[in-house]
């Protein structure tokens, strides 16, 4: 009984794909949304240095997203490191076969 409780759910995985792929989505939509925004600006205000202002904009949009993405991974590893089954067990070469 306990060994049906405690199996993974059956879409687990996929969710667990999909963050990561959102993960890759969302900085090419925010350099892109980046180079848009400096794009429009661009023709708005007729500065040609306001397009690489977008583009800056994007890219670091795109690395808060992976600099978040990592905060959060850390934090799953942190919870993961404090659970009795995965602790770490230390080394007793009396455990081993002797030959």
């Amino acid at each position: 009984m306990q060994e049906q409780n405690q199996q993974e759910p059956k879409y687990q995985k996929v969710v667990a794909a999909a963050d990561v792929l959102s993960l890759g989505i969302s900085i090419v939509v925010a350099i892109l949304i980046g180079v848009a925004l400096g794009y429009w600006m661009e023709k708005l205000f007729n500065n040609h240095w306001l397009f690489w202002l977008g583009v800056f904009w994007g890219i670091g949009a795109a690395i808060l997203n992976i600099y978040k993405a990592y905060k959060k991974q850390q934090k799953e590893l942190d919870e993961l490191a404090k659970d009795p089954k995965y602790a770490k067990r230390r080394y007793d070469s009396s455990d081993e076969d002797d030959w």
